[in-house]
């Protein structure tokens, strides 16, 4: 059976902490389900993007919203455009397949990289077909090959053992048994291309089974892509350091809590949102005032210029006072000196 070694340092405590912190936050706030599917489908379009590009794609996040929201996205290679659908995909099969609460298998693996692979690079490579050859894990930005994998012929042995072992009764916090699976099936690297991909995949589906879901409103790829000469010095600190996984696991729940720190603050802002717009509708508020607040939870702030724009046959002294009066009520706040004072929720 595989042993994992790794310390539960204080650095993981902590981010462990915050990151339960931030799922109840999730499981308590009375979040809009509306608000909820727009940030579900932000979240699927970041995940798809960065995972994609951390392999090589060429694709601008603005490039991959519009593939993936079916709008005209301008030349792109036609595997760029491939890979991130295949990714979307591939997320899709996992949202899917959790609902039948079945046991992390070999073949989910492998259909897992048969999805991801399917008519771009690596297509024609055996998909969801061990490899029977040796491969490198190559940094994408530089070109060095930073860790030789096994040697093909242990990969059935080792990914079973790995299988088994993710199947088993463990004392060990379900975030940590993900980023174990992530870093161990990385290390073993059975296919010959979509690793990395089928790796990401593989360790949400493991956060998602064991109800770290937090809602499907996060992208650990988007933390990895923001600077991945990180991310390769986590993965490569493993053998580096006779095969603890401490520092990967150090870098991973860092990368989940910087997420789920994130999601939890937009929460918050849409619940804000949302008491400034009741607060407002029950207040005897002019038509004008109403656009004003409006305008601020759409965009988090109004200057006298911005509000003369939204109503321009009224005059800046009338449109000031009426700033002043929703500071008055509570309901926004000045920030910055007269020239450049702005106005936001309170």
């Amino acid at each position: 059976m595989f042993k994992p070694k790794f310390t539960i340092t204080n650095k993981i405590n902590n981010a462990l902490l915050e990151i339960e912190r931030a799922r109840g936050f999730l499981e308590a706030a009375e979040l809009k389900e509306e608000w909820i599917k727009e940030m579900q489908s932000r979240a699927l379009i970041l995940e798809s993007h960065h995972s994609t590009h951390i392999e090589g794609t060429q694709l601008t996040l603005e490039q991959s919203e519009r593939i993936l929201t079916g709008k005209p996205a301008g030349e792109v290679r036609p595997d760029d455009r491939q890979e991130l659908l295949n990714y979307r995909e591939a997320m899709d099969f996992v949202s899917k397949y959790l609902n039948e609460k079945s046991e992390i298998t070999e073949e989910l693996i492998r259909e897992i990289h048969r999805t991801l692979v399917k008519e771009v690079r690596g297509g024609t490579l055996e998909p969801g077909g061990y490899r029977k050859v040796q491969n490198y894990v190559v940094n994408s930005l530089t070109g060095e090959v930073i860790y030789t994998p096994p040697p093909p012929e242990k990969v059935p042995a080792l990914m079973k053992e790995l299988v088994e072992w993710l199947n088993s009764e463990k004392d060990i916090h379900p975030v940590l048994v993900a980023g174990i699976a992530q870093y161990k099936f990385v290390e073993i690297h059975p296919f010959l291309d979509g690793n990395g991909r089928t790796a990401r995949v593989l360790c949400t589906l493991l956060l998602y089974k064991n109800g770290y879901d937090f809602k499907r409103l996060f992208s650990l790829s988007e933390f990895y892509d923001k600077d991945r000469r990180r991310y390769y010095e986590a993965i490569r600190s493993v053998k580096e350091n006779d095969m603890d996984l401490t520092r990967w696991l150090e870098y991973f729940v860092e990368g989940l809590k910087t997420q789920m720190l994130e999601v939890k603050a937009k929460g918050e802002l849409a619940i804000k949102k949302e008491v400034v717009l009741e607060k407002a509708e029950k207040l005897d508020l002019n038509e004008r005032q109403l656009k004003a607040v409006r305008y601020v939870v759409e965009r988090g702030k109004i200057s006298i210029s911005a509000f003369k724009s939204l109503v321009p046959e009224v005059s800046e002294k009338t449109l000031y006072r009426d700033l002043q009066d929703l500071v008055g009520r509570g309901l926004l706040k000045e920030v910055g000196e007269k020239k450049g004072r702005i106005y936001v929720l309170k």
